[in-house]
């Protein structure tokens, strides 16, 4: 008699194991001669080593799929077991990562592509344009898919959300009760990529951090991805000493809209400032979205272009006056 045991690595347990179990009854079916348990994410077996040995190939197969797609369907499990040949989901070249239930995110516009091929060639890539063109959600699919092939230890994303105490006093609970809302936006893109026991374990060990930009000073990132959105609204100061925390092994993805600057206007939004002191520096990479990358609401790529052409109005106004 042999036993094995195994944790259940890089997955969350509920999506391997099915709900009330259901996967786990369909081994003790398709391995009547093993003694299978589960508990929390560990999978006890016990039978001859050959058995055994047979199951533990068939579950790294099945731990390996689930993984890469985020499901684990029975006639998935079923294939697996009987030796069966498994095909890949390949929907198109431009697949980034299989999220939540195997749902492909791709990059869907020409420019959504270029951050994605920007990505495996600079450590630092300023992303522009306009709300809903993707440019965080696919610098997150970028950041979760190298913590997921394991190019890099932790996922850091932040923003200029919340500068002034004053602002938070405002708000009940503790710090990070009162931090969430500002940040809500990140948290929302992850739970489309990462299945929420698994998040969740990633958020409590510090693998993946979301944080305000005010708690990143004296830091050194090292073996990370790090994500700062909405830059436009950060000062000169901060965004400087934000790029200055890069350390070894890391990336760094800024993302903004430079026409929703919130700063008061006699000052000047860092991230323009950036743009203008980095944009000769080699490593440094800048993709500039535009209307035709908007992905969400129709009406939305319809609302930027009417603010757009207010603003040229005025400023054809202002300069014939």
């Amino acid at each position: 008699m042999t036993e094995s045991i195994f944790k259940l690595e890089d997955v969350d347990p509920t999506i391997f194991l099915g709900v009330n179990n259901e996967n786990v009854v369909l081994l003790k079916n398709l391995y009547p001669k093993l003694q299978i348990h589960s508990r929390g994410c560990v999978v006890k077996v016990s039978g001859s080593e050959e058995d055994v040995s047979a199951f533990e190939n068939a579950i790294l197969k099945m731990q390996k799929y689930c993984a890469d797609y985020n499901r684990l369907p029975s006639e998935i499990i079923i294939s697996i077991a009987r030796g069966n040949a498994i095909e890949e989901l390949k929907p198109d070249d431009n697949l980034i990562l299989f999220g939540m239930n195997g749902k492909p995110i791709v990059a869907r516009t020409k420019n959504q592509q270029k951050l994605v091929k920007e990505f495996d060639k600079c450590d630092l890539l300023f992303a522009i344009g306009p709300a809903g063109s993707g440019k965080t959600y696919t610098a997150i699919a970028l950041a979760v898919k190298a913590l997921k092939s394991k190019e890099v230890k932790k996922i850091i994303l932040s923003r200029p959300a919340v500068e002034a105490g004053e602002k938070l006093g405002f708000l009940p609970g503790d710090m990070k009760e009162k931090i969430d809302p500002y940040l809500q936006p990140l948290y929302d893109a992850l739970q489309d990529m990462i299945p929420g026991a698994k998040l969740k374990e990633h958020l409590e060990n510090g693998v993946i951090q979301i944080a305000p930009l005010a708690f990143m000073r004296g830091r050194t990132l090292n073996d990370a991805i790090v994500i700062l959105d909405e830059a436009q609204n950060t000062t000169t100061q901060q965004i400087k000493m934000f790029l200055t925390r890069m350390g070894m092994h890391s990336k760094m993805i800024v993302t903004g809209d430079m026409t929703q600057i919130d700063l008061p206007s006699s000052q000047k939004s860092g991230l323009r400032d950036a743009l203008e002191v980095l944009h000769n520096i080699k490593g440094i990479a800048k993709i500039e979205f535009d209307k035709g990358d908007i992905v969400r609401h129709r009406l939305v790529q319809r609302i930027v272009e009417a603010y757009d052409k207010r603003n040229r109005d005025l400023k054809t106004e202002t300069s014939n006056n």
